[in-house]
């Protein structure tokens, strides 16, 4: 523990945001860092508990406390405040393959478990993790890790968001021959196609790519698997030792009611992809623009995606931008006695909320209208706590743009998942348990949101990298990979 009393002494200061003003009116990131001084000051205020609650418990449970990679946070903390960057950088890889993605995107409950959010001060943990990174990726420390000798087995990945590359590099670096297989133009998954890119520029995923294809991962892009006219997955099973399926939960869930199918109603993910195309300079592959520029838009979904569609819409110009959540408003403070070192239910608000959307909870669609076959109208009633609707409180809203955020249910079944015969849990996924990530045929793997559901992307990088270590040890009966 470097300042004993930094805690008692310093403040929580973060990072702040450039102004609204002046961050719409582009793509790029907007978070200002800390300067060095600042964060080496906020890493002083851990308090290196006896029981560190941020280090995530190591448990598999959606709610369990802390960081689901177990990162090592008083011991990387520690470091920063020694000034010893090198030696953070190598304690937060040993843990997180990719902490430049989390310490932009992930939601944080390490702070939510941080002993000093009992008084609502948590150490600034993700500012710190993200600053160690860059400042890794600055200074040359990132470089490729090369296996000291081959194995002579071969492992196909398909699917190529966080999950899939955290096996891919796991599994390089011990050498065997990893090839990931995706879909897509470019690799990433939702990291590329999904997040914007004002909160996570994609230049941050390519110079990692370029780190692993010189570990000796082997890309094959535009590859589909189990699309028709592309690979049979069964294929992989004839060409390689063992095959992991890391897609995503890319099935939407929808919102059948009438009106549905007039023209402005759109699935989030088929709206926020396009954009990040256009950013890239990517073709969009002859489909309709969905585009916000001049609209009233209306976003149905209180979470993560629904806060991209709103950042993106203001920035592609929307009239107006309102939210809608079924679930009532939560407390604007938690009870600590009650939820700590939980991840809490409480109002959180977005950056891309922060720019101006009208937030509704408890609002249920009931319909959409509109004239000409396009979109006009929503309209909503409010709901009671058991989401009936209540009498008397109708309402309509204009929208010539509505964006469905409302989650994901499963995996996509068609293609991969029903050519290979895998068994499918109750939700869906991808039946695997979590001590071998075996699925219900022999040498095929799954982990992250293919297995488990939509998540996280800290949840996503754990599991790639436990299915790599499975991997190993099916292929070898050892492995000296990490749990």
């Amino acid at each position: 523990m470097g300042k004993i009393t930094g805690f008692l002494e310093i403040d929580r200061h973060d990072r702040k945001y450039a102004p609204v003003a002046e961050r719409v009116s582009n793509y790029r990131e907007f978070v200002i860092p800390l300067s060095e001084k600042d964060t080496r000051d906020q890493a002083a205020r851990c308090m290196n508990c006896g029981i560190p609650y941020c280090h995530g418990t190591g448990s598999v449970a959606p709610g369990a406390p802390g960081c689901p990679v177990n990162n090592q946070i008083p011991d990387f903390n520690d470091l920063v405040y020694q000034d010893n960057w090198e030696e953070a950088s190598r304690n937060l890889h040993s843990t997180n393959n990719f902490p430049e993605f989390t310490g932009r995107i992930c939601p944080a409950p390490c702070e939510a478990s941080c002993t000093l959010n009992i008084d609502d001060n948590p150490v600034t943990i993700k500012t710190i993790e993200c600053a160690i990174v860059d400042r890794a990726w600055e200074n040359g420390w990132i470089k490729p890790e090369i296996a000291p000798a081959r194995t002579g087995k071969k492992v196909a990945i398909v699917g190529s968001g966080p999950a899939g590359l955290a096996a891919a590099q796991q599994l390089a670096r011990v050498g065997h021959d990893v090839h990931v297989y995706e879909k897509l133009a470019k690799a990433g998954g939702l990291l590329r196609y999904g997040i914007p890119d004002f909160k996570m520029e994609k230049h941050i995923i390519d110079r990692r790519l370029q780190q692993m294809e010189a570990e000796g991962v082997t890309f094959h892009y535009g590859v589909h698997v189990g699309a028709d006219g592309a690979i049979d997955p069964r294929q992989l099973l004839d060409q390689y030792d063992a095959v992991a399926l890391t897609g995503g939960a890319e099935a939407a869930r929808d919102l059948p009611i009438p009106g549905r199918d007039l023209d402005g109603i759109h699935f989030a993910m088929d709206f926020l992809p396009q954009q990040n195309r256009r950013v890239a300079s990517e073709p969009l592959g002859g489909v309709k623009d969905i585009l916000a520029g001049g609209k009233h838009v209306v976003v149905i979904g209180g979470g993560d995606t629904g806060s991209d569609c709103i950042g993106t819409s203001f920035r592609q110009g929307a009239k107006s931008v309102t939210q809608l959540e079924i679930m009532p408003a939560p407390p604007e403070h938690e009870d600590k006695g009650l939820t700590w070192p939980n991840w809490p239910l409480k109002m959180r608000t977005s950056s891309s909320q922060a720019e101006g959307a009208n937030r509704e909870f408890a609002v249920l669609t009931q319909k959409f209208s509109g004239g000409d076959g396009k979109v006009q109208k929503l309209h909503c009633v409010r709901v009671d706590e058991k989401f009936k609707p209540i009498t008397g409180t109708e309402f309509e809203l204009e929208a010539q743009l509505v964006l469905l955020a409302m989650g994901f249910v499963h995996p996509v079944h068609e293609g991969l998942l029903k050519s290979l015969g895998v068994d499918l849990d109750q939700r869906g996924n991808v039946r695997a348990n979590t001590a071998d990530y075996k699925t219900s045929l022999p040498k095929v793997f799954s982990a992250g949101d293919m297995r488990r559901g939509q998540s996280l992307v800290v949840w996503a990088i754990r599991e790639g990298r436990l299915c790599a270590r499975a991997i190993d040890q099916y292929l070898m009966g050892a492995t000296t990979l990490p749990r």
